[in-house]
């Protein structure tokens, strides 16, 4: 019995020095890995209107519609990232989140976007924003907070510039330039 007891601990602890073991390479070479910065240019397709709107609504507060910034509305979008202004042009992703209009004296959206791309080298990769897009704004900047596959650990800003916007429907088409360091 004391033999098998002292087998079951060799066991034990050899398993337990492997993973330290694992988990000191791993950190090592993260700690030591050179980071890369990758620039991406596309532009996001925010349709409200038609039979296949891109992003709906699915909440808002009670007086949402009185308010002129439509304070307290949160939309749920899947957009098509393409590569130029134009919606046929080549699909590079979708940005796919929540936004919501976050304040009561001007359109400023609080945005949580999964960039998440279909096509290329960064194929089933994505970056995450997560900030303040004041949306009348010319240019607007916002943090990158994170990444997967490619972009994991990721860091950065989205530089937005509306391209084209019907303030009757609410569509939008905005140019994203996306500095990453990952």
């Amino acid at each position: 019995m004391a033999k098998l007891s002292a087998v079951v601990l060799l066991l034990i602890s050899r398993l337990v020095a492997a993973a330290a073991i694992q988990t000191v390479t791993w950190a090592t070479r993260l700690e030591t890995a050179k980071e890369t910065t990758t620039n991406l240019q596309f532009y996001f397709h925010d349709t409200l209107s038609g039979k296949n709107p891109s992003a709906v609504r699915i909440a808002q507060a009670i007086d949402t519609d009185k308010s002129p910034t439509l304070f307290g509305i949160v939309m749920m979008a899947d957009d098509p990232l393409t590569e130029t202004p134009d919606p046929q042009s080549k699909l590079v992703g979708r940005a796919q989140g929540l936004y919501g209009s976050a304040c009561q004296d001007q359109l400023s959206l609080i945005m949580s976007m999964s960039f998440v791309f279909v096509d290329g080298p960064y194929n089933r990769s994505s970056i995450s924003l997560l900030g303040n897009n004041r949306a009348m704004n010319p240019v607007r900047e916002m943090p990158i907070v994170g990444g997967t596959g490619f972009f994991r650990l990721a860091r950065g800003y989205a530089i937005a510039q509306t391209h084209r916007m019907d303030f009757k429907t609410g569509d939008a088409i905005v140019r994203y330039n996306v500095t990453v360091v990952h």
